[in-house]
C-alpha cells in the first residue's frame, strides 16, 4: 500500500520555526512548507515495517531554498528517528532529524495506525527548527508553553493513541485522558511530549525498554552480587526470565491491578526483581525505607493498597507482622534473605515464591503486559514525609523510560559498558533511576554493595568493581573527605607537603577545565603521577568516568577538596516529582556550587522572580510525575494549571544558563524585623569556617536575631549511630587550639574557653560576609550528639529535618531567647 503526501496530507500546511541563538536568548523564526513546497512523499506498509520517501523544498530564513531529501524504513510501532539529508541553494549540508510527532490513519492495515512524520532541521550556524502547526488549518492542537530557562520555548504537542502488534507488546502507546495530572492510581495522564528533538520521543513503557535490551544484549551480565565472597551474576535474558517468573506469582497471590508491593529491604537482586515483576504484574511497585518504624510501615503500605509485603530479613518481617492487622488489603508476605524463623500462613522464602507462578499460563501474563500503556502509573515514591505523612508521588511509565534514555544521552553513556554499585535506599528516587532503569535503558550492570556499606565497607565494593559512574548523597562524600584527611594527617611531613602541592595544582587544574580552559599549571603530570591517580586507585573510582552528588546540598569545601585530586564532583539536582534529576552538571558544563543546566527536553521557569533575578524553580518536561496518590489538594499545589510542577526551591540562573538553587521556600526564616533569610548558604558558611562542625542548624522564624544549634564530627559505630567520641579531625582541631579531648561530652560539659573562641571566631568570620545585621548569627550552642537518621534528625537521603529538630530542641532554642 502506497499513500502521497505521507507527512504532509491533503492540503494542510507545516510551518517549522528556525531556532537560533542571539546573545544567549533563543530567538524564533518562521520558515513555512507551503503546501505545494514538497514534489513527492510516498509511504507503504508491509506487516510491521513502514517506507517513507520524501523530497521537500523549503525556504529557509537567510533567503536560501533547502532541498530535504528524506527517506527510512522502520518497524511502525518504535518510532526510531532517523537522519535525512538537506542541502541548501548555496551548497551548505545541513541535517534533518524526523521523528513520531503525531499518529495518523493513511496507513492502516491490519487494525493498524502508522506515523506520520514531520521533520525539524538542525543548523550548523542557526541551531534547530522546531515545528508548528497552525491552528486554523484544522491540525492537531499544538499548545505553546514559554520558558524563562535557558533553553527558550518549548512546544508540546499530545499524541494520540495507536496500536501496535507484536509477541506481548503494549496494544496501545497511550490511553485516553483529559488531564496533565490525576491523583487516581487507575487513571491516565496527557503526557508533555515535545513537538521535535528531545522529549519528542515515542512513549514507551517499562516492558517494552527491559524487552528491547534483552533483545539486543540478553547475553551481558544486567546484575551481580556476593554470595559466600564471590560475585555472582544474572544475565539480562536470566534476569528478564527471573522477572516475568515473579510477576506470575503475584498475579497467583491474588496481586489486584494498581495495588501495591511493598519492598521493604537492603539492596539485591531480589528486590529489582520484585519491583519490576510487580509493574509487569500489573501492580505499583513500591519502596519503603528499611529505616522506617512499623508504624510508617503501616501508613505506606496501607496508603498504596498493598497486597504483597516483600521483605529483607526477619528483622524487616517483624515490623509487619506487628501491623499486619492494619492491612486490610495484604494477601501474603514475601521474605527474600535467610531462613524464615516462625512458618506462617501467606509467608513465603523467595524460593517458594518463585515456584507459585509456575502453572500461570504465559498468555495470561503476556495480557496483562499487552493492556498496560505508558501513561499509566507502574510506581510510587514515598517522600520522606518531613512535613507530615509521607506522599505518594506517582510515576508513570513514561516518566520512567523517558527520564532513563534521557538521563543516559546527558551521561553520554555506552551500550554494555555502565557499571555501578548500588547502595544508597532504592526507596529513593536517586537511586532507582540510577541503579536500576538507567542500567537497564543502556544494558550496564548493576553490582549491589554489602548491607554495611555506609559503615565502611563501601569503598572495598568500590575498589572491586571499579565503576564507570558513582553518585553519592553530600554525606558520603563527606565522610570519603573526613578519613582521607585522618590519612593524611598520619602521614610523614614529607608526604604531606607532596600532597598538599599536589592538591593546589590539582585544584588550579580543576577549575581551569570547569571555565573551558585546555591549560593545566606547570606540575600536572607529576602532581597526576605522584597523587591523583593513586588517590583514585584507593577509592575505586580509577576507571570512573564522572562522580555525581545530588538528593541534599553540597558544601564548596568539599567539591573543592575533591576537585583538589582531580575528581570533579557533578551536582545533580531534582526531586521525586521529577523522576530523579531536572538538571546535570557534567564535564563540558560545570560550575561550582551550581546544579548544572536542564536536562534535554525539559524547561525551567523561575515564577515571581525578585530584583536579583531569584524565583521559585518550577520544572516542565516528560519526567514531571502524575500526582500524589489519592492527595488531590496536594498535587494541585504542587502543579500549577498549565502544568508546570512546582519545586519549592528557590533559585536563579546565571549568564550562561547554570541553574543554582539559593534556598528553599518553606525553609525561609522570616526573622520579627520581617527579612527573609535562607538559612543554608549561612549554615554551609559555619560548616567551612569551622572544619570541628557536623552539622548546623539556624533558628530565628520570628525572632529578634538569628541563633545556631550546632553538632560535631564524631566516629560512628558499627550500626550507624553516632558516638560520644571525637572524629579524628575533631581531635587534631581542639589540639591546635592547645586542648586535648577526646569526647564531645567534655566539651559540652567542661566547654573550654580556647575551643569556644575558636567556634566563635569562625561565627565571626561568616558574620562579617553577611549582607545586612539580621543575617548575622547572635548566639549558638553544641549539642550533646550528632544528627542522624535513626535520632530522626536527618532523613534517608540526610536531609536536614528541621520541623523535627526544631521540637527535639526546643529546650536548646528557648534558652537562646529567655533574656
Amino acid at each position: 500500500m502506497s499513500v502521497n503526501g505521507v507527512g504532509h496530507p491533503g492540503d494542510q500546511t507545516y510551518s517549522p520555526r528556525v531556532h537560533f541563538m542571539e546573545n544567549g536568548f533563543d530567538k524564533f523564526v518562521s520558515a513555512s512548507f507551503k503546501k505545494d513546497s514538497y514534489t513527492q512523499s510516498t509511504g507503504s506498509l508491509e506487516e510491521d515495517k513502514v517506507t517513507v520517501n520524501g523530497n521537500y523544498i523549503c525556504l529557509l530564513t537567510n533567503g536560501e531554498m533547502a532541498h530535504i531529501h528524506h527517506a527510512e524504513e522502520r518497524e511502525a510501532r518504535a518510532g526510531r528517528k532517523v537522519e535525512s539529508t538537506c542541502t541548501g541553494e548555496n551548497g551548505h549540508t545541513l541535517l534533518v532529524h524526523s521523528g513520531i510527532e503525531r499518529w495518523a490513519s493513511p496507513l492502516a492495515v491490519q487494525g493498524q495506525e502508522a506515523a506520520i512524520n514531520q521533520h525539524f532541521v538542525q543548523f550548523p550556524k542557526y541551531g534547530t527548527t522546531r515545528p508548528y502547526l497552525d491552528d486554523n488549518d484544522n491540525q492537531p492542537l499544538i499548545k505553546p508553553h514559554s520558558s524563562a530557562g535557558p533553553r527558550g520555548p518549548q512546544w508540546r504537542k499530545e499524541s494520540l493513541p495507536f496500536t501496535a502488534t507484536g509477541n506481548v507488546q503494549p496494544g496501545t502507546a497511550l490511553a485516553p485522558a483529559e488531564q496533565l495530572w490525576s491523583t487516581s492510581r487507575d487513571h491516565s495522564v496527557k503526557l508533555r511530549v515535545a513537538m521535535s528533538g528531545p522529549g519528542s520521543e515515542a512513549p514507551m513503557t517499562v516492558y517494552q525498554m527491559f524487552q528491547e535490551t534483552v533483545r539486543n544484549y540478553g547475553d551481558l551480565p544486567a546484575l551481580a552480587a556476593k554470595k559466600d565472597g564471590n560475585w555472582e551474576t544474572l544475565t539480562y535474558k536470566e534476569y528478564f526470565q527471573q522477572c516475568r517468573a515473579a510477576a506470575k506469582s503475584f498475579l497467583k497471590l491474588g496481586l489486584e491491578r494498581y495495588h501495591g508491593v511493598g519492598i521493604l529491604g537492603f539492596n539485591s537482586p531480589e528486590w529489582f526483581i520484585a519491583d519490576i515483576g510487580c509493574i509487569l504484574a500489573g501492580g505499583l511497585a513500591v519502596g519503603i525505607y528499611v529505616t522506617n518504624s512499623p508504624e510508617a510501615c503501616q501508613y505506606v503500605a496501607n496508603n498504596c493498597e498493598a497486597n504483597v509485603l516483600v521483605v529483607e530479613n526477619h528483622k524487616q518481617l517483624v515490623k509487619i507482622l506487628k501491623v499486619k492487622d492494619q492491612l486490610p488489603h495484604l494477601k501474603a508476605i514475601v521474605q527474600y534473605k535467610d531462613e524464615l524463623e516462625q512458618k506462617l500462613s501467606n509467608l513465603y522464602t523467595w524460593k517458594e515464591f518463585l515456584k507459585l507462578g509456575e502453572d500461570v499460563n504465559e498468555e495470561a501474563l503476556n495480557d496483562v503486559i499487552r493492556s498496560q500503556v505508558a501513561n499509566e502509573c507502574c510506581s510510587l515514591i514515598y517522600t520522606s514525609g518531613t512535613t507530615g505523612h509521607p506522599k505518594g508521588v506517582m510515576l508513570s511509565h513514561d516518566n520512567i523510560t523517558w527520564q532513563a534514555n534521557a538521563a543516559g544521552i546527558m551521561n553520554n553513556l555506552k551500550q554494555g559498558e555502565q557499571m555501578i554499585v548500588s547502595y544508597l535506599p532504592l526507596s529513593h528516587v536517586a537511586a532507582q533511576i540510577n541503579d536500576m532503569w538507567i542500567c537497564m535503558r543502556f544494558a550496564g550492570t548493576t553490582y549491589f554493595a554489602e548491607p554495611d556499606a555506609l559503615k565502611g565497607s563501601l569503598v572495598n565494593t568500590l575498589r572491586e568493581v571499579r565503576p564507570t559512574t558513582f553518585l553519592g548523597v553530600p554525606r558520603v562524600w563527606e565522610k570519603m573527605q573526613e578519613k582521607m584527611k585522618a590519612m593524611g594527617a598520619k602521614a610523614s611531613t614529607m608526604r604531606r607537603k607532596v600532597a598538599n602541592w599536589a592538591k593546589s595544582i590539582g585544584l588550579r587544574a580543576s577549575y581551569n577545565a570547569m571555565n573551558g580552559s585546555d591549560s593545566v599549571p606547570w606540575g600536572y603530570m607529576l602532581a597526576n603521577s605522584l597523587v591523583f591517580k593513586k588517590v583514585r586507585v584507593a577509592l575505586g573510582l580509577d576507571r570512573c568516568n564522572a562522580c555525581y552528588t545530588g538528593a541534599a546540598p553540597i558544601t564548596k569545601d568539599t567539591l573543592e577538596y575533591f576537585m583538589s585530586f582531580n575528581i570533579p564532583l557533578f551536582e545533580l539536582y531534582g526531586m521525586s516529582e521529577s523522576t530523579g534529576p531536572h538538571t546535570i552538571s557534567w564535564h563540558s558544563a560545570n560550575r561550582i556550587m551550581s546544579c548544572g543546566k536542564e536536562m534535554i527536553g525539559c524547561s525551567t521557569k523561575l515564577d515571581k522572580p525578585d530584583e536579583d533575578g531569584i524565583g521559585e524553580i518550577c520544572f516542565w518536561g516528560r519526567h514531571v510525575f502524575m500526582g500524589y496518590l489519592s492527595m488531590r489538594e496536594q498535587t494541585e499545589g504542587a502543579l500549577d494549571q498549565e502544568g508546570w510542577l512546582h519545586s519549592g526551591d528557590l533559585g536563579k540562573h546565571d549568564k550562561d544558563g547554570f541553574l543554582f538553587v539559593t534556598g528553599r521556600i518553606k525553609e525561609l526564616i522570616i526573622t520579627a524585623g520581617g527579612e527573609n533569610i535562607p538559612p543554608v548558604p549561612i549554615e554551609d558558611a559555619v560548616k567551612e569556617e569551622v572544619p570541628i562542625i557536623s552539622n548546623a542548624m539556624l533558628v530565628g522564624d520570628r525572632r529578634k536575631f538569628l541563633s545556631a544549634l550546632l553538632t560535631l564530627k564524631c566516629n560512628i559505630d558499627d550500626s550507624g549511630e553516632p558516638t560520644d567520641e571525637l572524629a579524628p579531625e575533631s581531635v587534631e582541631f581542639c589540639e591546635q587550639w592547645g586542648f586535648t579531648v577526646g569526647r564531645i561530652s567534655d566539651l559540652t560539659i567542661k566547654r573550654p574557653p580556647a575551643i569556644s573562641k575558636a567556634i566563635q571566631e569562625g561565627i565571626e568570620r561568616v558574620n562579617i560576609r553577611a549582607p545586612s545585621n539580621a543575617q548575622k548569627i547572635q548566639k549558638w550552642t553544641i549539642l550533646e550528639r550528632d544528627f542522624s537518621i535513626s535520632g530522626g534528625e536527618l532523613g534517608p537521603t540526610m536531609k536536614l529535618k528541621r520541623p523535627i529538630v526544631h521540637k527535639m530542641y526546643k529546650e536548646e532554642i528557648e534558652r537562646f531567647y529567655a533574656e
